[in-house]
């Protein structure tokens, strides 16, 4: 009982410097963007939300971690703007086209002070910033480059055949989200991987590239951790598809909120899955049980 009543006031606490980091760069770094009266939602509600289940997740992930110090606050800050920004705002560089100039540069950079003011914020609160006690035993990964080649290959084509079958099927059914892209539905999935393949031969590399950069993050998240496979499957999972995708819970005048919805239950989904798929797949042929790989 007293555990679970530290770690929800702590959760309090870190949901609070999640909003308030957010709020301060937000206010430094980005111009008062127009309003749109499509959105009807109340932004900071929106924040409070993503707040909270952002810190949910990274807290349950400190608090688990086999690391501490400065090391940890280095891991946590590159595994959030990762997920948070690299990772979602590759697409946007691709997809949106509505950005106003320099808006981008200004998102890594936002992204970039939130997650290592959090980081660093969240690592002391949880009280691992001065901690000495590191290492302990770790989930075994692959060790020979033979193993990691083809579960690399195996990573990819999963994640691939994800991005494009939840994308059609969930995104691309959607009216305004066809209209916001400016594209039709040719009444079939096969037909449209065949416009997508002539139309854009680039993007099928692209996610491919982009499946080895989440397998990388899944990776450091891995290496974080002392606990099972079934628990780092859960938390990469979750770093995947709640703190990745819960910043399109967010209002914003460049994307109308059906859209938002949309590819927030798109890649959720999609993602979960991957993140699940990932661990498993690394997992293959390694034992349950933790051992020491420092």
């Amino acid at each position: 009982m007293k555990t679970t009543i530290v770690y929800a006031i702590r959760l309090i606490g870190l949901t609070v410097v999640y909003f308030t980091c957010f709020l301060v760069v937000a206010a430094i770094v980005f111009p008062a963007p127009p309003q749109s009266s499509s959105e009807q939602a109340n932004p900071a509600l929106a924040l409070l939300l993503v707040s909270f289940l952002n810190a949910a997740v990274l807290e349950y992930l400190i608090w688990r971690s086999r690391w501490s110090g400065w090391k940890l606050v280095l891991v946590v800050f590159v595994t959030l703007f990762g997920v948070v920004t690299v990772m979602s705002q590759i697409e946007t560089a691709v997809f949106v086209t509505r950005l106003p100039p320099g808006m981008l540069p200004r998102i890594f950079l936002g992204g970039a002070l939130v997650s290592a003011a959090f980081s660093t914020l969240a690592v002391l609160i949880l009280g691992k910033l001065r901690s000495r006690q590191s290492g302990g035993p770790a989930l075994r990964l692959p060790a020979s480059i033979g193993e990691w080649a083809w579960k690399a290959a195996l990573i990819i084509v999963m994640y691939v055949v994800l991005y494009f079958t939840f994308g059609y099927f969930i995104a691309w059914q959607s009216p305004a989200v066809r209209a916001y892209y400016g594209g039709s539905d040719p009444q079939g999935f096969f037909v449209q991987m065949g416009n997508t393949l002539r139309n854009m031969p680039w993007l099928v590399p692209l996610q491919a590239v982009r499946a080895i950069l989440w397998a990388a993050l899944g990776v450091l998240i891995i290496r974080m951790l002392k606990r099972s496979w079934l628990e780092a499957g859960l938390l990469v999972a979750l770093m995947f598809s709640v703190v990745m995708n819960s910043q399109l819970l967010i209002p914003n005048p460049y994307m109308p909120p059906e859209v938002r919805m949309a590819h927030l239950l798109e890649t959720a989904s999609s993602n979960f899955l991957f993140g699940c798929l990932l661990v498993w797949v690394l997992s293959i042929g390694k034992k349950q049980s933790a051992i020491s790989n420092q």
